[in-house]
């Protein structure tokens, strides 16, 4: 506790007697760090770990009293990203690194999805890192400028009348809005640009709106007796000015109510108290309708459980950045020399007038899979030492409508925080490191800590698993994916995804049931690129014929080749009265996909058409009962050194044979090695989106990830781990080790797959910060 100043008061045992005074400034306090983080949503509670992690002293302003941002319990929006709610073809998608790690424990703790619980752990990550000064309920008021560069920013909080002026060299504005950015002076767009300014045909008309508005939920509950509810007088009384008022039902509340939106014709900045109370209207005038309309009987015993105070923003300011992203980048899926994270939900833009238009509720574009985003999209092209994380970084109006989603940012502000360790250690400006002589050093240190990057798997020199010869007690192979003895209509069509080799299609062996002859379509896809999972291309096809009985085992032979290994699908076409037998069995680099959505061409704004073929969540998602001759060479143990942490073109993992009592894999030197840091990486399903809250998953952990394992060094034990749910972890050994052999001996996985790893990475040095200075960094 801060003593009050004794220059203004006079202590007389509990008591202070303050004297009149002409005036009074608040009490000041002066903080000084490596980076400073204003904003604490995801992607500057992302940053601001990353950072510190990497050795960085950080300073950490939000302005709320819990972190989060719009994933927080004041807004209650889950966290989401490329994986789109599995809805597309981005296999594999979920965002690595320290926003993973959030959101695998968060599914652990909270599967349910609680968004207090999700308060807790943002918290507690951030109070875990001791190079992070948190300033909860501080709002950024000012930032001093001078030749270009940020000096200090001033920031004020109103529960302990403190101000605080700190001192940094470096920033990021994480805030949304470009509270920091806006201060300090920056270029910034705010609005739709023309299509003809960038060639952008998806650019939206006057009509449709400059900008995206701002949503607010609600939740309900059932009490179990009867409940009155009378509106209070600001209520919406006529619902006739909504055209989707006849979609309010009982059965659903909080974000999925996301399209309750409005604002995008105003300043959506400075208008946002105003826009507020518009959502409070409509939100209490709905559920005076549900409530008291008589239309809905099972509103009886619902009362208002929960209704946001704070509105969940979408749009306000885009900053000018070194390189501006656009819709031709995320739909050609462009390769950037300084690519540092990655996109992949839908283009999705809103009509301005939100709710009261007579627009759908969104308009989507999707590409075929994930793109990169450039770190210079990252950089202030007009403030020197600021850095730009969230919805605000560099990018047009449409391509915003993907960028803007809070898994996505998360993965931006993770590479704002290593780039700010980079440039405290060699003393340079945010922009020297978009080089292209310096970006490579970004890029490895970022996948080292988990970011994926489209296409770029990690080379670390460093990594002395390179020199090793890997083996194991044994390898997974496609042979057969076993029979369950359930089986799934073709009431639609169904596919499976999986790794092939290069060479010869091997023959496929599944069982089908038919209550009538049939005769069912089998097609072989590939994709554009060995890692692309829009397989579009029919590569071979053959007709099944089959009779009118259960349980008939059917090979399947196409004539064709791959000339490189990769991805492929095997389809079945829809066929009434037809099922195909399911398997129990999960795999790592393996799933089962539906089509369900098709997305049709429009030359007119750039759409392509797209199937997609897309899984269903498990327990109701299966693999197909196959096998497949000649076995596919799909989990050999060498795959732990391809520098891919998930399934890309190919599995990626190691993975045991499904009936080894023992997995183990060794690395071996031919000379002994000095091991003092060991990086593990398991397979937590890159697949599943875990959206962090109102969805519930079906497992706290995920099956095909490593449960138990213990690490030796020849005769020596290193670690023995049980419990684990997470993708990575990091043993640092207290004393490195000398040695020639390092195994990974696994006990158990979370359910029903095999031993995966897909990656073991051994050091040398066991400190993996990038600054270890004293002083600021």
């Amino acid at each position: 506790m801060h003593t009050p100043p004794t220059s203004s008061s006079t202590r007389t045992g509990q008591l202070y007697v303050a004297p009149a005074e002409p005036r009074r400034d608040f009490r000041t306090e002066r903080l000084e760090a490596g980076l400073v983080v204003v904003g604490g949503g995801m992607a500057g509670t992302c940053a601001a770990i990353t950072a510190a992690r990497a050795g960085v002293r950080v300073i950490l302003v939000q302005d709320r009293p819990v972190l989060g941002g719009n994933a927080s319990s004041e807004v209650r929006l889950w966290v989401l990203g490329a994986t789109a709610h599995m809805g597309n073809n981005n296999r594999w998608a979920r965002e690595g690194g320290v926003v993973d790690e959030i959101i695998v424990e968060n599914t652990y703790r909270n599967k349910d999805g609680n968004s207090l619980i999700f308060d807790t752990i943002l918290l507690e990550k951030v109070l875990e890192e001791p190079k992070i000064t948190l300033l909860l309920n501080t709002a950024m008021v000012g930032a001093e400028v001078a030749d270009g560069k940020i000096g200090a920013v001033s920031a004020f909080c109103s529960q302990n009348s403190t101000r605080y002026e700190i001192t940094a060299p470096l920033f990021a504005d994480c805030t949304g809005d470009g509270a920091l950015a806006f201060s300090a002076g920056a270029g910034f767009r705010m609005g739709a640009e023309a299509a003809s300014e960038f060639g952008e045909l998806f650019a939206p008309t006057e009509e449709y709106g400059p900008l995206l508005g701002h949503s607010m939920y609600f939740y309900s509950k059932d009490v179990g007796h009867p409940v009155r509810f009378t509106p209070p007088s600001y209520a919406l009384a006529d619902l006739s000015s909504i055209p989707r008022a006849r979609s309010f039902n009982t059965k659903e509340d909080g974000c999925r109510l996301w399209w309750i939106e409005w604002g995008g014709r105003l300043d959506t900045v400075h208008d946002t108290e105003l826009i507020k109370w518009e959502l409070w209207k409509v939100i209490y005038g709905v559920w005076n309708h549900l409530k008291n309309s008589g239309e809905f009987p099972d509103a009886e015993n619902l009362t208002l459980e929960w209704v946001g105070q704070v509105p969940g923003k979408r749009e306000s300011r885009r900053f000018d950045g070194l390189y501006r992203l656009l819709q031709s980048d995320i739909l050609e899926q462009r390769q950037h020399h300084d690519g540092v994270a990655f996109g992949g939900w839908s283009i999705d833009l809103h009509p301005a007038d939100g709710v009261f238009s007579e627009h759908p509720g969104s308009n989507h574009l999707h590409a075929r899979g994930i793109y990169q985003i450039p770190y210079r999209c990252l950089v202030s092209a007009d403030v020197d030492n600021l850095f730009l994380a969230g919805r605000l970084i560099s990018a047009s109006h449409v391509a915003f409508g993907s960028t803007r989603v809070m898994g996505t940012g998360a993965h931006m502000g993770q590479a704002v925080g290593v780039a700010a360790a980079l440039c405290l250690r060699d003393r340079i400006a945010p922009a020297e490191l978009a080089a292209e002589d310096r970006t490579p050093e970004l890029r490895k240190e970022l996948l080292r800590r988990g970011q994926h990057i489209p296409g770029v798997p990690l080379d670390d020199p460093d990594d002395l698993t390179r020199r090793a010869v890997i083996t194991a007690s044994s390898e997974a192979s496609l042979a057969e994916l076993p029979d369950s003895g359930a089986a799934v209509p073709l009431d639609l069509s169904r596919g499976q995804l999986l790794p092939l080799d290069a060479g010869p299609v091997p023959q496929f062996q599944l069982i089908f049931d038919a209550d009538r002859p049939a005769t069912v379509r089998a097609e072989l896809r590939i994709g554009q690129r060995p890692d692309d999972y829009t397989c579009d291309v029919v590569l071979a096809a053959t007709e099944i014929e089959l009779a009118a009985r259960t349980g008939q085992p059917v090979k399947i032979d196409f004539d064709a080749v791959l000339d490189q290994p990769g991805y492929a699908q095997f389809s079945l076409l829809a066929c009434e009265g037809v099922a195909v037998h399911v398997s129990d069995q999960l795999l790592t680099g393996t799933v089962a996909v539906r089509h369900k959505t098709t997305q049709e061409e429009d030359a007119a704004i750039g759409r392509p058409r797209l199937e997609f073929w897309t899984p269903e969540r498990r327990p109701a998602g299966r693999n197909l009962a196959l096998r497949l001759e000649p076995a596919p060479a799909s989990h050999p143990a060498t795959n732990v050194g391809t520098g891919s942490d998930r399934p890309t073109s190919g599995s990626n993992a190691w993975a045991a044979a499904f009936d080894d009592p023992a997995p183990r894999l060794d690395l071996t030197w031919p000379e002994p090695q000095q091991v003092g840091r060991i990086e593990l990486s398991f397979d937590t399903d890159f697949d599943h989106p875990m959206e962090s809250a109102l969805y519930g998953h079906p497992e706290a952990e995920m099956p095909f990830c490593v449960r138990d394992f213990r690490v030796t060094a020849g005769d020596r034990v290193l670690a023995e781990v049980t419990g684990n749910h997470q993708t990575r972890h990091e043993l640092i050994l207290d004393e490195p080790v000398t040695t020639d052999r390092i195994a990974i001996e696994v006990q158990a996985t979370n359910g029903n797959a095999p031993a995966a790893i897909f990656s073991v990475r051994c050091y040398a040095d066991p400190d993996a910060r990038i600054v270890r200075s004293a002083g600021r960094a």
